[in-house]
């Protein structure tokens, strides 16, 4: 991430906190190499070896404690405007620090239901709560679950200019693999040649090569999560492919489906045409229903009711998650009610969060038919970041 979208993260959080009224946000870590909070790409940029404590008021001051020898790096990226350097012991400037602010609510990172805000380590908070031990301020502790969320989830205009340019790209590849599919191929062989032409680029993964691409074909297939196989395509398959690009910090998350034309065929058969058509038709209810203000549950009722309907097995997944600079970006999901989700589809969507739509079913005998493109939220509605797939692909 840039320095200019750290900087416009930071100034975001600010407005989060004045929102949110919660007076101070404290990032506390130590050898951020080994083990990183989450939230660090975003609002810091770089690592700390020593215990060191990054700190946004809602009265719009920031600042950063952290060891001499480091200081002169945090001065030099401009991201805080005070650096506050220690040689010996970061308790005392830290709970210096504190009582001059006198904050009420003072929130760091952790939380029960959003992996992306529990950066702090149980180690890292006893040894927090010990420094605070006696000042009172160890009783105005709250989670950053409240923060985080929005501040990831709430995407500008240069982060969503960098995810559409990101979505633009992956598909470019996707079409790459439309030329390139044919019977005989293996699930692997579409992955290896995912990955050199991803790799040929310059671009990254968005999540872990194993299974990024997710490449499936005919009857009975893996699970969503799996990782390719030697199966090979056979005319009279169905085959999908789930993938995403890591590109300047930001990850895109996509899927598509092509059917293979068997002998004298000039179109799909019928269930597979249905079984597309439903999934197309899943994805633009959803589309045309979810704006800000909705939970995510209610989505995934839409998609989830309309599939069953239609006599095909609910899903074994959400309809979609959030996405930004990570694929699995956190806060609200377009979940079902599902104890595994906790009260992330319960939460109301926000205005500039990016979701994907990736409802899927089963085509008995031919495979599994599903898509997922991505929008962001605006005032009124929804956008496409992706272009959808409207028509079956046929090879």
């Amino acid at each position: 991430m840039s320095l200019e979208i750290i900087k416009e993260k930071v100034a975001q959080a600010v407005d989060i906190l004045n929102e949110k009224n919660i007076d101070m946000w404290v990032t506390f870590v130590q050898e951020t190499k080994v083990l990183k909070d989450p939230i660090m790409d975003m609002t810091v940029g770089d690592h700390s070896t020593w215990k060191s404590a990054f700190i946004i008021n809602k009265d719009g001051d920031t600042t950063a404690i952290v060891g001499d020898m480091e200081l002169e790096n945090f001065v030099k990226s401009g991201v805080y405007k005070n650096i506050v350097g220690y040689l010996k012991s970061f308790k005392e400037p830290f709970v210096e620090y504190v009582k001059k602010k006198n904050p009420e609510k003072i929130a760091i990172n952790f939380s029960v239901n959003s992996v992306l805000s529990d950066g702090l380590t149980h180690g890292m908070y006893l040894l927090l709560m010990d420094y605070l031990k006696g000042t009172g301020y160890e009783n105005k502790i709250v989670s950053a679950e409240e923060i985080i969320s929005p501040l990831r989830g709430r995407k500008s205009d240069k982060e969503l200019a960098i995810m559409q340019e990101a979505v633009h790209e992956t598909l470019k590849i996707f079409d790459m693999v439309t030329d390139y599919i044919k019977p005989g191929l293996s699930e692997k062989d579409i992955a290896e040649y995912v990955l050199n032409v991803t790799k040929g680029k310059g671009f990254g993964l968005a999540w872990d090569e194993e299974t990024c691409p997710a490449v499936f074909t005919g009857p009975n297939p893996s699970n969503p999560h799996s990782g390719p196989t030697d199966r090979k395509i056979e005319k009279g398959h169905l085959i999908n492919m789930d993938f995403g690009i890591y590109y300047k910090g930001y990850c895109s998350d996509l899927q598509r489906t092509w059917y293979v034309l068997n002998d004298g065929e000039t179109k799909a058969p019928d269930a597979v045409q249905k079984g597309f058509d439903v999934i197309k038709d899943s994805i633009q209810m959803v589309a045309d229903a979810i704006k800000p203000g909705v939970t995510g549950v209610e989505m995934d009722d839409i998609a989830r009711n309309y599939i069953i309907k239609n006599g095909y097995p609910e899903y074994p997944h959400g309809l979609g998650h959030q996405v930004g600079k990570e694929v699995h970006d956190g806060g609200a999901g377009l979940f079902p009610r599902w104890e595994k989700y906790g009260n992330a589809p319960f939460l109301k969507l926000e205005e500039r969060q990016v979701f994907t739509i990736e409802p899927r079913l089963p085509v008995e005998g031919y495979g599994v038919s599903t898509l997922e493109e991505e929008v962001y939220l605006t005032k009124a509605g929804c956008k496409f970041i992706s272009n959808p797939q409207k028509e079956l692909i046929l090879v």
